[in-house]
């Protein structure tokens, strides 16, 4: 199954799973139009505010040519190479080590790395890493991170309404509609799987937006640096990321994880670091 195919299936589990909530708290034909109602407008809303929300998530500030040359020029530079239109680019005022990029398509699109990448990585690892990021908007991966992001919080606060209604609410009349079990399932089991689903969606694409940095620098193996490097600074100085907008980072912002691998946003570094290595050794080495 390609990847297209994963991204669609998971993201129609994300719609299905909050249709079926409603179904199950408010019952019925009403709790299944509502669902529907939910599902459709957090897609829609995602589609065309992708970029501002997660932009305002991490308090990314735009910059032009004077303000950051550098930067500036590494990414239009990229981008060319790429064929693609340069998008904005952003600077998160924070010191833990990151980046993302995000957009509904390459003509809408903005990549911003926190002050901390910038001051961590060397030319070489940060181009890896901004090529990186611009494959992720040539495979308009930010567009399905942001989508699942923003249906999986629908979830998430869903089920946190149900829960506080039943503490400070009592019981209900079961004539109304409504399943004790549907309501169990919302409160304890809906957020964990709504995370799973998001958390996949974005390993799917991680090692493919690796692969498409290797042949857009001819360099994995400085890609494989930065990775490691980002890893190391994530422990010291871990990025305040919101979870739910987590995966749309490079790397894990947070040091530790919670019961192993499951609820890591991105795939081992080590995997990572891994499968560019083998990359190194099929691709030529390219030097501009």
């Amino acid at each position: 199954m390609t990847n297209q195919l994963k991204t669609a299936a998971l993201l129609a589990a994300l719609s299905g799973l909050l249709i079926a909530i409603s179904y199950w708290v408010i019952g019925g034909t009403s709790g299944l139009i509502i669902g529907i109602g939910l599902a459709a407008a957090t897609n829609l809303f995602s589609w065309y505010q992708s970029d501002k929300i997660a932009l305002a998530v991490y308090q990314a500030q735009p910059v032009s040519e004077r303000e950051a040359p550098g930067l500036y020029r590494m990414v239009q530079r990229l981008s060319d190479r790429a064929n693609i239109p340069m998008p904005k680019v952003y600077i998160v005022p924070s010191q833990g080590a990151n980046a993302f990029a995000t957009g509904r398509d390459p003509e809408h699109a903005a990549v911003a790395v926190t002050e901390g990448i910038l001051n961590i990585l060397p030319d070489d690892e940060l181009e890896g890493v901004i090529a990186h990021e611009l494959t992720h908007i040539i495979n308009r991966d930010t567009l399905t991170q942001a989508v699942a992001a923003t249906v999986a919080g629908a979830i998430s606060f869903l089920a946190q309404i149900v829960s506080y209604s039943l503490w400070f609410g009592g019981s209900r009349d079961d004539n109304r509609g409504g399943n004790p079990l549907g309501v169990l399932l919302t409160v304890v089991l809906a957020p964990v799987a709504a995370t799973i689903i998001q958390l996949a969606i974005s390993r799917t694409r991680e090692f493919s937006a690796d692969a498409g940095s290797a042949k857009l620098t001819g360099n994995p193996r400085a890609l494989a640096r930065a990775l490691q490097r980002l890893e190391a600074s994530a422990k010291q100085m871990p990025l305040n990321a919101n979870p739910a907008y987590e995966p749309l980072l490079i790397i894990n912002s947070i040091s530790g994880q919670f019961m192993g691998n499951l609820f890591s946003s991105h795939p081992a570094t080590e995997m990572r670091v891994a499968a560019l290595l083998k990359l190194e050794q099929q691709l030529p080495t390219k030097t501009y």
